[in-house]
């Protein structure tokens, strides 16, 4: 422990956000790292506890424990970067995350929710510590392409190239197996491309981390739908193991009067449209959904949610709304939500504030349900009929929703983006390769095992645990990479 005083010395700080003002006028990243000497500072107050918390988190009971999903050893890497070793602390951050700079930027940091400091005071600034290690090793050229030095000889096919799935490579190149990615996008990434938008995420960030992987000697198909282009069966034949990490993409959707009206769409139709047409084209081919302009009601309160007003805003919509089902989050940990368990309380993300600045307010509003969807005679969205609910529970037990008489409210609306959460992976391939499927509809395969129902086949990721984080999808990466590596040596060295 660097400096035993730290935490009482140095209060927390994370690096500025851009003014709003600035930001919506481009594309580019929200946050900026912080200087050495800050970062060095926030180092300081990791307090290197007895038992650190923030890196245990625990399947078997998430997401209701926190702790890092893919168990960074942050008091190490925390010490190393007070010392000045930054070196050192980027190779102990790379020992347990292959893609720092990805859960940097997006990670929701269950870490610090259980952080012993914590308890009684503001975390350690876990996330923003990992975004500037990661960013001084690129810029100081630490971070290069590691090929294995021998081949073993054995083929693995990954389709689907998010998190998991890249994760899954990184590790089964780095022991030796020939591995090749198939994508059925344009681009290698998957989520990490497409779903979350470039001011969270930069695409050159994606790149920078894809093209050393290509260093390394992974192959990377692109443009290639399995199941359609290619008979995955014919994967399974090709390759000595096939591992599923295709995600949970098929959306939730609002089985309401209206659902069919033109400028009624999926969150990730909007978002990902418009990140192809800004990476084409700057936005100047027209091959998006435009928010320009338009009143929008954004269906859904989650991260997917804030993403849809973030991109309206850059649009320049007249106005964005963003409507949530359940309560509003207390702005402090309830009793029945102690640490070290995830904190479910109210947080404030970009797209929130950017609305702040431009609209005045907070676009959510809480414990509201959407009743229909009303058109107008050219069958386009022009209004949201929504009431206000109560939850409480029925004959069962269950709690439902109640809604508030009275409380019925009309939203103008041109555009309506749905952003209620996934169900669980496309069936086709699945299907096809015959493999076994749970309650959820994900393919099924044991935590930690990662084997399907099929010989040969493995799972990870959101298509073998349904919708989760993008940290839970590297670990579920990591492990399947290490199930496929015993399946095909008989053991494996490769850590989790």
């Amino acid at each position: 422990m660097a400096n035993p005083t730290g935490f009482l010395e140095i209060e927390r700080k994370l690096a500025a956000d851009r003014d709003p003002a600035e930001r919506l006028i481009d594309w580019l990243e929200v946050k900026s790292p912080m200087s050495e000497q800050a970062t060095k500072d926030q180092a300081s107050r990791c307090m290197d506890c007895g038992i650190p918390f923030c890196h245990s988190g625990d399947s078997s009971v998430a997401p209701r424990v926190a702790g890092c999903p893919i168990n960074n050893l942050i008091p190490e890497w925390n010490d190393l970067v007070y010392r000045g070793r930054w070196q050192d602390a980027i190779d102990r951050l790379h020992k347990t995350n292959n893609f720092p700079e990805f859960t940097g930027r997006v990670c929701p940091a269950p870490c610090e929710d259980s952080c012993v400091l914590g308890i009684n005071a503001p975390p350690v600034a876990i996330k923003n510590q990992e975004y500037n290690i990661i960013e001084r090793a690129f810029k100081e050229g630490w971070v290069k392409a590691n090929p294995p030095k021998t081949r073993t000889g054995k083929k693995v096919a990954v389709v689907g190239s998010g998190p998991a799935g890249l994760a899954a490579a990184a590790q089964l190149n780095s022991a030796g197996h020939k591995v090749t990615v198939y994508e059925r996008a344009d681009r290698i990434g998957g989520l990490l491309m497409y779903g979350i938008p470039n001011m969270k995420l930069q695409k050159e960030i994606v790149e920078r981390r894809i093209d050393l992987m290509r260093e390394e000697g992974i192959e990377f198909k692109t443009g290639v739908e399995v199941g359609k282009d290619i008979p995955v069966t014919r994967l399974n034949d090709d390759y000595d193991a096939l591992l599923i990490a295709t995600g949970a993409t098929v959306p939730r959707d609002l089985p309401v009067e209206g659902r069919q009206l033109e400028g009624v769409h999926f969150a990730m139709e909007f978002l990902g449209k418009n990140t192809k047409s800004l990476l084409d084209s700057n936005l100047e081919d027209g091959n998006y959904i435009s928010a320009k302009d338009k009143h929008v009601v954004v269906i859904g309160g989650g991260d997917t949610g804030t993403d849809c007003v973030g991109t309206s805003l850059r649009h320049k919509c007249a106005q964005v709304t963003q409507l949530e089902i359940m309560p509003q989050p207390p702005e402090e940990r309830a009793a029945d939500n102690p640490w070290p368990e995830f904190k479910r309380t109210l947080k404030r993300d970009y797209g929130q504030d950017e609305a702040i600045a431009i609209q005045g307010e907070d676009p959510r509003r809480y414990l509201v349900m959407t009743q229909k969807l009303e058109g107008n005679e050219q069958g386009q969205v022009t209004a949201v009929h929504t009431v206000k609910i109560e939850w409480a529970k029925n004959a069962s037990g269950q709690m439902v929703p109640q809604p508030v008489p009275g409380s019925e409210e009309v939203i103008k609306a041109d555009l309506v983006l749905l952003a209620m959460g996934f169900l669980g992976p496309e069936a086709a391939i699945i299907d096809e390769l015959g493999v076994e499927k749970d309650a959820r509809s994900n393919a099924k395969a044991e935590y930690g095992e990662y084997a399907t129902s099929t010989k040969g086949v493995f799972a990870a990721g959101d298509a073998r645990r349904g919708q989760s984080l993008i940290v839970w999808a590297i670990n579920e990466g990591r492990g399947a990479a290490q199930a496929i590596d015993t399946f095909l040596m008989g053991k494996s060295y490769l850590p989790r």
